[in-house]
């Protein structure tokens, strides 16, 4: 190959055979990938042009393709992990001239690249059209989504989510897109939470254990085991990693008072951000001390209130007035952090932003507890008992349990 001019173009029919590229996402014709055909490849200096029937093109750098090879010399046939290391291929310094790749073909379904050294990598179309550089990969899951006036949450009946998965993956997605949904009619039955759970993933356990019970008790060392009203809050903040999904599944509830209530606290900081830019920004850039601590541990951390991405978008909220810890600011930061704190905590109790519920036994309701605020009223232990069963899962889980069930 010499610079600047195209690789001859073989086409090799290999009839409709699918290429394993080593990984279980679909990207096949017919299985959820686009049905668009490979129309042509051209090599060229250090890339490699694609064009598809549908008009898509897109360049793909060597280096990108020769790390992206399937074979099983360059991925585990069992585990799928890459085994190709790209420090040790003597290759490596040719991909930046025109001198790494000795030829390619291609058919509509296929592209064959063969290296100088001898080594032959094959991709599946579908996959490199769901993979052209620029564009973004579908992630398969729902993108979050602020709610509006009016929002109520989804429901699903709990025999469809242990019955058949399209029952289940409607529950996933509703809690991944508006952070709060509703599990309907279930058994009364001790540890329902936790089978529900561990029907996902492991239960993320805490110093309250893996799986808590909630109700008022002598001596707490939590305000959620009174019965006292709780103001919105996020549980735990306190921890450098707060439990990101809780589930709450209601056993008893006789007792007069003890309705629940959630506010999106994302949408609460764009709201924040529109009315009150400054009081936004110190929310935002400001870390503060949270702290949980009973006779037997002492967890601290400090991190701001509003957790951004790097694109500027709420990522977390840490909002929990009774383990804030001693406001440590220098002078001229305390009354501006006040001030904005106030702001904040106004928007979330406007009740147009609140969903308000009575759990029913049987009930259950799940919340990103890193971006869903809950809380509830005061309640009278003497007029009924009221016991709810709680655990906490992993994001990650819920993810991986979404994306296997798309497939």
């Amino acid at each position: 190959m010499s610079s600047g001019n195209a690789f001859n173009e073989t086409h090799a029919h290999r009839g409709d055979q699918p290429i394993d590229m080593a990984e279980l996402r679909r990207y096949r014709q017919g299985a959820g990938a686009p049905a668009a055909e490979l129309e042509s490849a051209v090599g060229q200096a250090r890339r490699v042009t694609l064009s598809w029937s549908d008009g898509r093109s897109g360049q793909f750098p060597l280096m990108w393709l020769r790390d992206h090879c399937a074979c099983d010399q360059c991925r585990h046939p069992m585990t799928r992990e890459r085994l190709y290391k790209l420090l040790d291929d003597p290759l490596w310094e040719r991909f930046e001239g025109d001198e790494a790749l000795a030829s390619l073909e291609f058919d509509a379904r296929s592209l064959t690249l063969v290296w100088q050294d001898g080594h032959v990598s094959r991709f599946d179309a579908g996959w490199l059209y769901q993979r052209c550089p620029g564009e973004e990969l579908a992630t398969l899951l729902p993108t979050p989504t602020p709610w509006r006036a009016g929002f109520a949450p989804e429901h699903v009946e709990h025999a469809d989510f242990v019955g058949d998965s399209e029952g289940r993956s409607r529950w996933v997605s509703a809690l991944l897109r508006d952070g709060l949904v509703m599990l309907d009619r279930g058994p009364c039955e001790l540890e329902e939470v936790s089978r529900i759970a561990e029907s996902i993933g492991p239960m993320r356990s805490t110093n309250f254990g893996g799986r808590f019970d909630v109700r008022s008790v002598p001596n707490p060392n939590n305000a959620a085991y009174t019965a006292i009203g709780l103001e919105l809050h996020t549980d735990l903040p306190n921890w450098r990693q707060p439990p990101d999904i809780q589930l709450l599944y209601c056993l008893e509830n006789d007792a007069e008072g003890g309705e629940s209530s959630f506010a999106d606290g994302f949408a609460a900081a764009e709201i924040l951000r529109a009315e009150k830019p400054d009081a936004f920004r110190v929310l935002s850039e400001t870390p503060i001390d949270f702290r949980f601590q009973d006779d037997g541990h002492d967890i601290a951390v400090r991190e701001p209130v509003i957790d951004l991405d790097a694109e500027g978008r709420p990522r977390e909220i840490r909002f929990n007035n009774w383990i804030r810890d001693t406001l440590s600011l220098p002078l001229d930061r305390i009354e501006a952090w006040y001030d904005a704190y106030r702001a904040f905590w106004q928007i979330l109790r406007r009740p147009e932003g609140r969903v308000e519920l009575t759990l029913a036994p049987g009930q259950m309701v799940a919340f990103d507890n890193r971006r869903v605020l809950h809380g509830r009223n005061a309640f009278d232990p003497n007029t009924g008992k009221r016991h709810l069963q709680g655990t906490y899962l992993d994001l990650d889980m819920l993810q991986s349990h979404l994306r296997v069930l798309s497939r």
